[in-house]
């Protein structure tokens, strides 16, 4: 069980990315633009929203079954338990909840103009949060590509 999580959550991984850049991109290219907030803008939104969502879930399940993750003294002092144990899950917690209120600062807002200025900044903030604490494999964390 423990493989099929560990891949599932690495896979899902490339969908976020690829949500997030799109609904990124659509918005800023709409706010410079000028253009209405269409149907597609809010799909991209979503989109990026859900599979973080999944993602989140995936996590969470693998952070209390996975042998990366301890909860004893020794964890501070070893690289990888401190990652996975605390930096991973604290900066990617961070960065869906900013995703979840851009998401929802988006939907409320009166003008097009504010719906692509809430859904970049926020959208772009937990990006580069996601990016900073996947354990790519250059980092020497045990993890791969996929």
């Amino acid at each position: 069980m423990y493989p099929i999580l560990v891949s599932a959550h690495s896979g899902l991984r490339w969908l976020v990315l690829l949500f997030l850049v799109l609904a990124i991109f659509s918005s800023l290219s709409k706010w410079q633009g000028n253009k209405p907030y269409t149907a597609n803008d809010k799909r991209f939104s979503l989109f990026a929203l859900i599979f973080t969502h999944i993602q989140l879930i995936l996590g969470l399940v693998l952070y209390f079954i996975s042998p990366k993750v301890r909860f004893s003294g020794d964890v501070m002092g070893n690289t990888m338990l401190r990652f996975y144990t605390v930096e991973h899950i604290t900066l990617m917690l961070i960065a869906i909840v900013l995703i979840t209120m851009g998401y929802s600062r988006a939907k409320r807002a009166t003008t097009d103009i504010a719906k692509f200025k809430k859904t970049f900044w926020f959208y772009l903030i937990g990006l580069l949060l996601i990016l900073v604490r996947i354990p790519w494999p250059f980092r020497n964390l045990g993890a791969g590509w996929y």
